[in-house]
């Protein structure tokens, strides 16, 4: 019997703000995974060690939570005035799915660090110290990020005294500017995709909800704490140890992409389980993140819990907190009314690992809601480079 060989195939292992992937430059993928299709998402899910009903990822390169299943592909870009595109698989852990309906905010902050070291900014650009801006396309989405990474001594500079919380140690600043993060192209192309800040979700067998219901950053669903039976300040084991809550949200994320235009039927919502994202808000309130770390009421404006794969978030998604930011600037959103309402440009919030700030700049065009940008702090550091190896007949 013969035995296909492993492939060696470059790559470097890099986490962005609370998350990690795998990240590739396109050229350096197997021909058949150039493009897209079933041999590069197998490819993917080999990389990561998915599907694994064990729910472990031991025989792979991810870390069996949705922070750690990522994967990217980078290439010099194929559209005007950007520099690299950027695309972001979220990989199932237990089923056979990568999921591209979607961007990872916090992979974001990765991206232009990874061009930069690989050569594909122009070195003419790159300052011999101080910052590279870098502007990526995000082809999952068709939107414009654009990163400022500093560079000291003609490199990538990865360590600072910058803490950013869900991460352990401090390190470089890397500021991320999300250009028009609003309307996704879905549901019926607005950030509002009812047309009302506040809808009343209704979730047959389970319940009907205020909810917010918000294409920016990535479609998201926000709904009271309250509403739900929690206080906002609930850590990852409250919610993920209980089936019956997750089933709930999962109910509620289903029905919520229906009333988004996201999908036609609940039964769609297994084959996007990326996006919308479900998340619950209250008013600021002292409790302890998850590290030990007290948070003052007076630390943040308000306290909100998003889930993403299904399971409650360790800190938050960064595009989740596009969404939050953008929401908390609209007066009347369930966002900006636990933040206290009023009109806002920036908004601090407190998660279960600590507190963020991202502000986000509303206005009203022709009695339609825009964002034109959405900003934020994030850091990045290169974890692994060289290779990573995968058996030839896996994809």
């Amino acid at each position: 019997m013969t035995h296909a060989p492993q492939l060696r195939i470059p790559a470097t292992y890099m986490r962005g703000g609370t998350s990690k992937g795998v990240f590739f430059r396109l050229e350096d993928l197997p021909e058949a995974a150039q493009v897209p299709g079933k041999a590069r998402d197998a490819l993917l899910m080999r990389v990561i060690g998915s599907p694994d009903p064990y729910g472990k990822h031991t025989d792979g390169m991810g870390g069996a939570t949705s922070s750690t299943s990522k994967c990217v592909i980078i290439a010099k870009s194929s559209e005007p005035d950007h520099d690299v595109d950027y695309l972001y698989g979220q990989v199932s852990i237990e089923t056979a799915f990568v999921d591209w309906s979607g961007n990872c905010g916090n992979l974001s902050s990765a991206v232009g660090p990874f061009a930069i070291a690989n050569g594909l900014i122009d070195p003419a650009r790159i300052p011999r110290n101080g910052t590279c801006t870098v502007r990526i396309w995000q082809a999952n989405i068709g939107k414009t990020i654009v990163a400022h990474v500093p560079v000291t001594n003609g490199e990538v500079q990865e360590t600072g005294d910058f803490e950013l919380d869900g991460v352990t140690f401090p390190a470089a600043e890397i500021q991320l500017e999300f250009l028009d993060p609003s309307d996704e192209g879905e549901g019926g192309g607005a950030m509002f995709p009812t047309g009302n800040l506040v809808d009343d979700l209704d979730v047959p067998g389970v319940g009907t909800f205020k909810a917010t219901l918000i294409n920016a950053g990535i479609p998201t669903i926000f709904l009271n704490a309250a509403d739900l039976g929690y206080t906002g300040a609930e850590l990852q084991g409250a919610i993920n140890d209980d089936p019956k809550a997750l089933a709930r949200f999962e109910a509620i994320r289903a029905h919520g992409a229906v009333r988004m235009g996201l999908i036609d039927s609940v039964g769609q919502a297994a084959t996007r389980q990326h996006t919308p994202k479900v998340a619950f808000v209250a008013s600021a309130q002292d409790y302890v993140a998850s590290s030990g770390k007290r948070i003052g009421a007076g630390d943040v404006d308000l306290l909100v819990r998003a889930l993403s794969m299904g399971k409650l978030h360790h800190a938050m998604m960064g595009t989740a907190a596009v969404a939050i930011g953008t929401a908390a600037s609209i007066p009347g959103t369930l966002v900006n009314i636990a933040a206290g309402g009023g009109e806002r440009e920036a908004v601090r919030f407190g998660h279960p690992s600590g507190t963020l700030r991202v502000g986000a700049q509303a206005q009203q065009v022709d009695g339609q809601w825009t964002v034109t940008k959405a900003v934020m702090s994030r850091s990045a550091r290169v974890l692994m480079e060289g290779a990573v190896r995968v058996p030839a007949d896996s994809f």
